[in-house]
Parts: C-alpha cells; structure tokens; sequence
C-alpha cells in the first residue's frame, strides 16, 4: 500500500493516500460510556487505536474530536488519563473521539517516512478513514467540531481549515494556529523527539508550511464557532497543588506557554481583521500544563456544544 514517488536522504516519500477504506478490528468496552476501537487504516499501515466516550444508550449524537499534544499517551489518551474528561462528559450526548499516539506528528501527512517517529497520515486517517467509522458505530450525525491542546490544537485549526465542510466549530487550548509564527517550535519540537522536521512538511519555509498555515487561510473558516485560550506563563493556583512538578511547570511551561500567548494575540489581531468572531479566553496567569487544559476544555463546552447541537 506505500508506494514510492522520489527519494531524498534516503527515505521514501509517502504517496497520497490509498482510496481503501479502513476497517474496524474490534471494539472493546471499557465502560458501558467508553470504547476502544481498534481500526486498520490502510492510510498509516497499521492499527490505530482511538477511544470514545459516548452516551450509555442509542440515538443519534454530534462528535467532538479531541487531540493530544507532542508526547500522547500510547495505551489512552492524556485527556483521559490526566484530566477528568471521562466524568465531564458523562450524560452529554456527544462522543468524545481520542485518538491514541501521535508522538510529535502533528497529526498531519508527513511527506516521508522518519526513521524515528514512523509512518504519519494522520491527517488522512482522522479526516477520511475514520469520521465514517464514528458515525457508523457510534451514532454520529455528522456534525462535528475539533480541537486539542498545545500540538493537537494548532493541528485542530489546520484540520479544519483544509477540511472546512467537517467541522463545525474548532478549540485550541494553548495552542498557536499560525504556522509561520510557530515554525521554529514546532521543528525544535521534532527534533527533541528525536525525529527530522523536514520529513514532515519539508524545510522550513517549502510551500507545504504556507499550505498547513491556518493564518493564510482564514477564509475556510469563516463561519465557524472558533475558541482559543491561552495564560500568560506565570505561575497560578494550579502550581500550588502540583508540588512535585512545580520546578518543570515553571521552568518550561512558563516560557511555552508566554510564547503561546504572544502568538495568540497575533493570530487574533489577523482573525478580527478579516471578521472572524474568535472567541479567546486569556487568563492573566497560567502554565502550559494539564490542570489548566482541563479547566479550559471545561469552559469551552458551552460554546463549543450548542455550535454542533450537542
């Protein structure tokens, strides 16, 4: 199924991705309102584990696509595991789909292979392979938002702007939607993981960045429900109760997260100028860490539920 079109340092270049359609190996229940589905996606040449929270009993529900950031779990998502997610959204007629790994792909087709990270085509799987795999299993009815935080939403802005007719409403928490502004971290982001940022969109500054650059496409996603929240690196009451991780919050989720709220501002200056009603949540405090992600996926529900009649 992966073919080969060119070389470069060595590696093959991944081809578009294959028209098979991905099949459902099997589906465990975890819980009578959490699955694990176990999908063969011929797009990333193996099986792909995602989960879903959904409602206990039949009918049709909207689905709300939640990515992870640079290092997800592998056995569940990180919104499962460190926030409580599971219990928010119990008694909510969505499926919550969570997607499981995804380490540093920015869960987008990279144009070849990396000897460290694998095989990506996330982009291919989350928006062709597996939205017909939800909708069918689980109810969906087609109306879908998407989000994520730090990696997952700045991939959940570029989903949606090159997939425009699948979303309804977009999330980014902590996240920074504009690639130009963003290109230097998210290369230095690959490369402390070990893997070539130029396998996946090509060398900083190829045409496929300026094609992944939510902010050169502000267009596709007008008329959208639109949510960003960000802190501003300084510490905060979340700080106080994770003692044994407050050196590493502060250290380097302090300058993250003030580097994520500058280029907030900027992309909301760019959103408002060609009238788009952005909604951004800034806090005058706040780390980029996981207590704050889960007060604000919290308080993004109310805008992002009604956008998807959920």
């Amino acid at each position: 199924m992966l073919g080969v079109i060119g070389l470069a340092a060595g590696l093959p270049v991944l081809q578009p991705a294959p028209a098979a359609a991905a099949e459902v190996v099997r589906i465990d229940e975890l819980s009578p309102t959490r699955s694990a589905v176990f999908i063969a996606s011929p797009a990333m040449n193996q099986v792909v584990q995602v989960q879903v929270l959904h409602p206990a009993g039949d009918g049709s529900r909207s689905s709300y696509y939640l990515l992870d950031g640079l290092d997800p779990g592998t056995e569940q998502s990180t919104w499962t595991n460190a926030t409580d997610a599971e219990r928010f959204f119990l008694g909510k007629n969505v499926n919550v789909v969570l997607p499981v790994g995804g380490k540093a792909s920015y869960f987008t087709d990279w144009q070849r292979a990396d000897p460290a990270l694998g095989h990506y085509r996330w982009e291919t799987f989350l928006t062709r392979e597996l939205p017909p795999i939800i909708d069918g299993d689980f109810a969906g009815n087609g109306q879908n938002a998407i989000g994520g935080l730090s990696m997952g939403g700045h991939a959940a802005y570029i989903l949606a702007a090159r997939h425009p007719e699948l979303y309804t409403a977009v999330a980014g928490y902590s996240a920074c939607p504009d690639t130009g502004l963003a290109t230097a971290a998210v290369q230095f982001s690959i490369m402390t993981r070990g893997g070539n940022p130029d396998n996946m969109w090509g060398p900083g500054g190829s045409p496929d960045w300026a094609a992944h650059n939510p902010a050169l496409m502000l267009d596709r996603l007008r008329g959208k429900t639109l949510f960003l929240s960000t802190g501003t690196g300084l510490p905060g009451p979340h700080e106080l109760e994770l003692k044994p991780q407050l050196p590493e919050n502060i250290v380097l989720g302090g300058p993250i997260e003030f580097a994520v709220d500058t280029c907030v501002i900027s992309f909301e200056r760019r959103a408002r100028a060609a009238g788009l009603p952005l909604r951004v949540d800034y806090s005058p405090v706040g780390t980029h860490s996981w207590s704050y992600w889960n007060d604000q996926l919290k308080a993004s529900w109310p805008i992002i539920g009604p956008a998807i009649g959920a």
